[in-house]
């Protein structure tokens, strides 16, 4: 069957659609997305302003319009931390449904962390042991820990790479004393949900990092891909380090030009590269692999389960369309 997944992040409004089958690896037959940078748009109030709103039942009608046009046979609509938290979310989503006919499903930060594992675990496979990941998104980072399918330990900040940009380090190029605070802040953070979520796990076999900040960061300071086996490059903390300095002095339309860097993700790369540089400082981590799979993948790979009869897992994710 053809399933199309909407999701509504922070930073952009992504369509992808999927050939998938029971048993089988779905196949991607679409992905379009349209940028939205929703933190641009949160008043002092914490509400989506009418601009911001304009945007998001734009991208998502025309989301489902070409869903439909491709002929999807179920269509799964979700929203992410930005509609989540803002203090106009219900008033947003009910505009959504009156302009699209759709009624995203708005997943809680601990929903994204425990879905994206399922697709890390998935591409990774049961060898690679107890994970440890990181995944940051425009609004929210997410950090999880376990050796199933689902995390024993999940937890999700309001740090997004997006967020960050907005709250900490608004001018262009940002400057040092921003930056630090930024670090100061996030290192506050990820200290205490470690010591507080994390000090009982074991050792992590396997640190995996998702979003497409992190793919983003895997390609500049990692490399390209694995020519034969389309392995992407890991992160290592050191080559962060490196890069951080020179990004810093970047303007973000310089940056969009840099190697696996997109115009969408430019403006928010540096928080991205000072967010994860913090958190692998903070859990003792060396390096990372970079996850092709993510928060997508892991819906459609829980309606598989769901297909299958396998879907134990309380998240449902019903028809919406």
């Amino acid at each position: 069957m053809r399933l199309g997944v909407i999701d509504v992040g922070s930073n952009t409004v992504h369509l992808l659609v999927v050939d998938a089958h029971p048993g089988a690896s779905p196949v991607p037959y679409e992905s379009e997305r349209s940028l939205l940078r929703l933190m641009r748009y949160i008043d002092s109030s914490g509400a989506i302003t009418a601009e911001g709103v304009t945007k998001i039942v734009t991208a998502i009608d025309d989301a489902v319009k070409k869903a439909h046009e491709i002929g999807v046979d179920d269509l799964i609509v979700t929203a992410t931390s930005a509609i989540r938290e803002a203090t106009n979310g219900a008033e947003v989503l009910a505009m959504v449904h009156a302009q699209t006919g759709v009624n995203p499903q708005v997943l809680s930060g601990e929903d994204e962390a425990r879905i994206t594992m399922l697709a890390v675990r998935r591409w990774f496979g049961w060898s690679a042991g107890e994970i440890l990941l990181f995944d940051i998104g425009g609004g929210s980072f997410e950090i999880a820990q376990g050796s199933d399918e689902y995390p024993d330990v999940q937890v999700s900040l309001p740090l997004g790479a997006g967020r960050a940009t907005v709250q900490f380090i608004p001018d262009d190029p940002p400057g040092h004393p921003a930056v630090s605070a930024l670090r100061k802040h996030a290192r506050s953070e990820f200290t205490r949900v470690r010591d507080e979520l994390f000090a009982d796990r074991p050792t992590p076999q396997r640190v995996v990092g998702t979003s497409k900040t992190i793919r983003s960061l895997g390609r500049l300071v990692g490399g390209t891909d694995n020519p034969i086996t389309g392995e992407k490059a890991p992160i290592n903390y050191q080559d962060l380090k490196e890069w951080e300095p020179f990004l810093r002095e970047m303007p973000s339309n310089v940056r969009e030009y840099l190697p696996g860097v997109t115009p969408e993700r430019g403006y928010q790369l540096m928080a991205g590269t000072v967010l994860l540089r913090t958190a692998m400082k903070v859990f003792g981590v060396q390096s990372l692999t970079v996850s092709p799979w993510a928060l997508r993948e892991g819906i459609v790979l829980r309606y598989i389960d769901q297909l299958d009869g396998r879907g134990a897992d309380p998240l449902t994710l019903d028809d919406q369309s």
